[in-house]
């Protein structure tokens, strides 16, 4: 049977107490079975790590290296059990988090209380921002997106479907009148974004096709939940994600409209990470306990 990790702790030990007869009564075995262990691993390996005098012991140039890369392996090892052991208690870290300002808001922030819970040494860094970030760039090891995802080595875990819907407040359509076509788009205030990557339009999909329908508003913001506000405020319609406004629609504040027009306009969420075998397990972890309970928020 293979035990080159019990053989490494025994030579750790030898060279811990420089002496073969401490390291044995340390370990609980006979000097004679500590010295065939070293002197195994030699024979394996082809080279001498020990020199052995009547007065002292002393670590070859080989011995050396296999005594400090020794050293790392079973400390990873000790890690590696530890976690799997001992699962949240012995996971920790820093988890750096982008999401958009909605779904950061209503999605994320509620369970992360429920994460601490479960992983009480995990440090969660979060950024709300509606803008793309770069991951590499800024250190970012999870981004929480809706659309389309740019062509890159980034991995991505589906989230969900989100559906955008035009909304309006009462008042506002009490106000300017209810468009009841895309045509009418034009003599409303819609309410929009400056994102660098935004362009002024509404993409609408109608009768199969979409129609990238121009359109003009008094605010141009950089997150939603400004858009939002101002959409409440009676200042113009948005175009918003229904997880965004679901609480809004279902209380009566804001109303949607031309939804016997407009086909329902959907959008995939994703996680988007460096991936790879040497994924960290804080980021392991948070992925795999985010996921599902984002997917339930999307489903409502």
């Amino acid at each position: 049977m293979d035990n080159r990790t019990g053989e490494m702790q025994v030579f750790l030990r030898v060279v811990e107490t420089g002496s073969f007869s401490e390291a044995a009564r340390l370990l609980r075995l006979t000097p004679s079975t500590v010295s065939k262990l070293v002197s195994r691993i030699e024979a394996r390996l082809g080279v001498r790590l020990i020199e052995r005098s009547t007065r002292a012991l002393s670590l070859t140039a080989e011995g050396q290296l296999y005594y400090q890369r020794s050293q790392a392996l079973l400390k990873e090892l000790d890690q590696i059990e530890q976690e799997l052991s001992y699962g949240a208690a012995a996971t920790g870290g820093t988890v750096r988090v982008n999401v958009s300002v909605a779904i950061g808001v209503l999605g994320l922030e509620p369970i992360l209380p429920e994460f601490w819970r479960a992983y009480p040494n995990i440090v969660v860094d979060l950024s709300l921002s509606d803008e793309i970030v770069d991951l590499y760039l800024d250190r970012t090891d999870i981004a929480i997106r809706v659309g389309t995802l740019p062509d890159s080595g980034m991995v991505a875990r589906r989230i969900g479907t989100a559906c955008r819907k035009i909304v309006a407040a009462p008042s506002y359509l009490a106000r300017q009148g209810v468009p009841r076509t895309i045509e009418d788009l034009a003599r409303h205030n819609c309410l929009g974004f400056n994102f660098r990557r935004a362009e002024p339009v509404w993409p609408l999909k109608q009768s199969g096709r979409i129609v990238d329908r121009v359109v003009h508003g008094s605010l141009l913001a950089n997150n939603g939940e400004t858009v939002r506000r101002m959409t409440l405020a009676g200042v113009g319609l948005g175009r918003m994600g229904d997880y965004h406004v679901r609480a809004d629609l279902a209380a009566g504040r804001l109303v949607e409209v031309l939804a016997d027009v407009v086909e329902p306009d959907a959008e995939e969420m994703h996680a988007v990470f460096l991936g790879g075998q040497r994924m960290p397990q804080r980021v392991r972890v948070f992925l795999d306990f985010v996921v599902p309970r984002l997917q339930g928020f999307l489903e409502g």
